[in-house]
């Protein structure tokens, strides 16, 4: 371990790099629990109630897709150059980089199923593309939506619908009013939202002072085993909507911490809106709350929380008083959970299941993330007053915030399966923890990211 003098005469200490020992063991830990996952329900016929392919829905379908060629390029290209490109370029020029070889690899991985791999799940009819082209009147369909969530009504809603609110019907709404309602070009739209989440992220940690590990975690990022399910879901866009609120909060402890009360108020209600927005796309979503308390620790500001807070419940009351009251839809919408088939998943699969199932959504590495995040910590890190900002703090917060909120979700009984997508929002935060090991380390763990995603995408069949 180096030392540093501090002004006061003291030897500050740095906190070492976590051991590629400790990444190896997460790693590892993360691999056995899903092949755990996989292996009980088929070595014991222990039905488990998900489609033929526990712990994720999805079916075996081993192929070889046109885009493949290009995933294995574009992974290629970002395992040999992403940490130097991530190094040396000015942040300017960095983030678009890091868009494109975000796109890149969500469009090839989702064309190894030629074109139909960018829409046609959107297409289906449990999702809210189709809904979305029959609504005429969408003021009309808020003061009927809680009414059509339960079973037991005669024109009940399809499955993603009765089961979010309608912030995600609104979205592929004005898709369709602006001539993008077929599923290719929704499935586009959603795919280039997507792409930006990394942007968002990386920029929040600048923000927050980790600027060096955010250039250590721009590859881990860009491209990795999500993007399955990023490029063919409503749940990235979600995901994306999350990740450029907390950006915008992120932006707003920056402004407070300076006093600037105007860009204060201006980042903390454009944060609101955007988190407000979230609580309206997904039931799940209200966790974003723990995320947020981390940045106002790692912002060293709790001047944008008022505003923030008011703006989203804003948002909230807003669709209430055009006909959707969220707190009257929840409860509706738990009946309906609990009379489908969430009641036959049994808990004693799902609490852990769902942890394997994430394992697979983010990478086998993200054990290593949490790994790396719980052990700089458990060694006491403190930043010295005098020395420039490391960004542990901020890497740590983030980290753990993020496995918290799977914890919360995990625990809540509300997620028994299908959380590859639904958990998408925690991905890249739970990710983070990768920026603290050193290149070698991180060279390693984003190809086994890579080959991960190429050998999952190309053997099983998503259902999402």
């Amino acid at each position: 371990m180096t030392a540093q003098r501090t002004a006061a005469g003291s030897v500050a200490p740095h906190t070492a790099e976590p051991s590629g020992r400790l990444a190896l063991w997460g790693a590892v830990a993360a691999f056995v629990l899903i092949a755990a996952a996989i292996a009980v329900p088929a070595v014991t016929g222990w039905n488990v109630h998900v489609r033929w392919f526990p712990p994720l829905h999805a079916e075996w379908a081993p192929r070889v897709g046109p885009g493949l060629p290009a995933a294995i390029a574009v992974g290629v290209l970002v395992i040999a150059y992403g940490d130097r490109v991530a190094r040396t370029l000015r942040w300017g020029g960095l983030l678009p980089v890091v868009f494109a070889a975000a796109l890149a690899w969500l469009l090839s991985l989702a064309l190894i199923d030629g074109l139909d791999g960018i829409g046609t799940i959107l297409d289906h009819r449990y999702e809210y593309l189709g809904t979305a082209r029959e609504v005429t009147d969408f003021t009309a369909t808020l003061r009927e939506y809680v009414s059509r969530i339960p079973f037991a009504h005669p024109d009940n809603w399809p499955v993603h619908i009765a089961g979010h609110p309608p912030g995600a019907l609104l979205f592929f709404y004005l898709l369709v009013q602006l001539g993008l309602g077929s599923a290719l070009a929704a499935g586009f739209v959603v795919t280039v939202i997507g792409a930006t989440i990394p942007i968002a992220v990386l920029d929040t940690m600048r923000t927050l002072g980790a600027e060096t590990h955010a250039r250590r975690a721009a590859p881990l990022l860009a491209i990795g085993p999500a993007a399955i399910w990023i490029a063919v879901s409503g749940d990235g866009m979600f995901a994306a909507v999350a990740a450029w609120g907390i950006w915008a909060l992120a932006r707003a402890t920056r402004a407070g911490r300076h006093r600037r009360v105007g860009k204060t108020m201006l980042w903390a209600v454009l944060a609101g809106l955007l988190l407000g927005y979230c609580v309206m796309l997904s039931y799940g979503l209200p966790l974003l709350g723990v995320l947020a308390v981390a940045v106002l620790i790692a912002g060293r500001s709790w001047w944008p929380l008022p505003v923030a807070a008011a703006t989203a419940l804003a948002v909230v009351l807003a669709f209430a008083v055009a006909g959707f009251a969220w707190w009257d839809a929840f409860p509706v919408l738990h009946q309906r959970y609990w009379d489908g088939v969430a009641s036959n998943r049994p808990a004693a699969y799902w609490l852990w299941g769902n942890l394997a199932a994430f394992a697979i959504s983010a990478g086998p590495m993200v054990g290593a993330s949490l790994a790396g995040a719980v052990g700089t910590a458990a060694r006491g890190f403190r930043t010295p007053r005098d020395e420039h900002p490391s960004g542990v703090r901020t890497v740590l917060l983030l980290t753990l915030a993020g496995w918290l909120m799977v914890a919360l979700a995990d625990v809540s009984g509300m997620s028994r399966a299908e959380v590859e997508r639904i958990w998408l929002p925690f991905v890249p935060w739970a990710l983070l923890g990768l920026s603290l090991f050193s290149p070698k380390v991180r060279r390693v763990a984003l190809a086994v990211q890579v080959v991960f995603a190429i050998v999952v995408q190309s053997l099983l069949q998503t259902g999402w």
